[in-house]
């Protein structure tokens, strides 16, 4: 296959389609999304051969347990699948909405009118069912999109990708609307990301060297983050009750996702008192702790911290702990450490809640509440592409607003500028 020429003809379909789904209706936008429903639902026997071909390949390829189980599409995953199209397609539409009309001293009335972005390309591992849930909310946003998964998940995505067109085709819109990538050649990437007469965004959705790369080599913005060093700060003021069960859950819960905790604060004033109880509840959880020096000289069995722990996303049950002198150093040590992805104060005093809200640099900040909420159907989004920690355009959950820009409407009424 001619790589370059491939992609070139995909770009140029994506654009073309753009235009048809920017014009067209909610209800027809819908509709598409319903028929998706209905034709996955129908073709449940051709999506598990597709599937069970993927995870052959793949336990032939020597595919570690964790990586073909987010490979695997279980029955109840296709039904995750249908019922998260069902949703998508209830969420509010943002397409066309006007805010802010103000009427100037020439006469001119002056608003902002939200409108899709375009073309997005996400490119994602694993998970098969990433390509309904991409494809949905950019479609809802009214937007064109290329989807380029994991080469281990080709079989599944081809097949889902026939139900998209079954689903766009019957709505009425163009199939080049959601375009799976066909081929595995990791050089379709390369040009997906250099291609901004075709595509305005990307959205990388991985590994932490997958981001890496399409960062450095976009020639197109990406929506993306990193890494997430996610923070809780206890506070002197902070209830013992909330500040065990808070930090408990932000680690415990899950501890493979982006939104985990990573660094536990605690102020020098309730260490003495606090830690011991921390510890109980991590241990009984096997969890490791990392402690600074104050933290070891309370919890004798805290391994010792370097540098390298405040920056690490362990994704383990693994925890770094450090006592600090209260509220400023808290706030300092997060801003240096954090990836700016989440971070959480346990307090009862307002005052330094609102500095903390105020003054922590990251994409969600929290008062009295695990990180583990920082996510787009907790926020009410309905559902996410992803975590944006950039602050242009999108920061936070990306839900179907991220997935649109805003562009300034006037009305005027034969006025002329003197």
């Amino acid at each position: 296959m001619d790589i370059a020429a491939y992609m070139a003809e995909v770009g140029q379909e994506a654009r073309r389609a753009a235009a048809e789904v920017a014009r067209s209706t909610t209800a027809t936008r819908n509709r598409a999304l319903l028929a998706t429903a209905e034709a996955l639902e129908s073709a449940r026997d051709a999506l598990a051969q597709a599937n069970e071909a993927d995870l052959a390949r793949g336990k032939d390829n020597g595919l570690e347990a964790a990586m073909l189980d987010r490979l695997e599409l279980t029955p109840a995953r296709i039904d995750a699948m249908i019922e998260g199209l069902k949703q998508v397609a209830t969420l509010p539409d943002p397409i066309g909405e006007i805010t802010g009309m103000t009427f100037r001293p020439s006469g001119i009335q002056v608003g902002k009118m939200r409108v899709p972005l375009g073309v997005i390309g996400i490119i994602y591992e694993s998970r098969p069912n990433v390509t309904v849930e991409a494809a949905s909310l950019c479609l809802k946003s009214g937007n064109a999109t290329i989807l380029r998964g994991g080469s281990e998940a080709i079989e599944s995505n081809q097949a889902i990708a026939a139900c998209l067109a079954r689903g766009l085709a019957e709505a009425g819109l163009p199939e080049s609307a959601v375009q799976v990538i066909k081929t595995t050649d990791r050089a379709a990437v390369g040009k997906l990301i250099t291609m901004p007469q075709f595509v305005d965004v990307i959205v990388p959705r991985g590994g932490k060297g997958l981001i890496e790369r399409i960062s450095k080599d976009a020639r197109v913005p990406v929506i993306k983050h990193l890494d997430g060093v996610c923070h809780v700060y206890v506070d002197s003021h902070a209830d013992p009750q909330k500040a065990l069960d808070i930090a408990l859950n932000s680690k415990t819960q899950r501890y493979g996702t982006c939104n985990t905790m990573e660094t536990l604060l605690v102020d020098e004033e309730i260490a003495e008192d606090m830690l011991p109880l921390l510890a109980e509840a991590f241990r009984k959880k096997s969890v490791e702790l990392r402690g600074c020096s104050r933290t070891q000289a309370i919890l004798s069995d805290a391994v010792a911290a370097t540098e390298m722990d405040w920056f690490e996303e362990y994704l383990a049950p693994v925890l770094a702990v450090r006592v600090v002198d209260g509220l400023d150093q808290a706030i300092e040590h997060i801003n240096r450490y954090s990836s700016q992805h989440t971070d959480s104060i346990v307090t009862e005093n307002y005052t330094r809640a609102r500095r903390f809200l105020t003054e922590v640099d990251s994409a969600s900040v929290m008062v009295n509440a695990s990180t583990r909420f920082a996510d787009g159907f907790e926020y009410g989004l309905g559902a996410e592409i992803g975590i944006s920690t950039d602050k242009i355009h999108a920061r936070g959950p990306v839900g179907l607003e991220g997935l649109t820009s805003q562009k300034y409407v006037v009305f005027g009424d034969g006025h002329v500028r003197t």
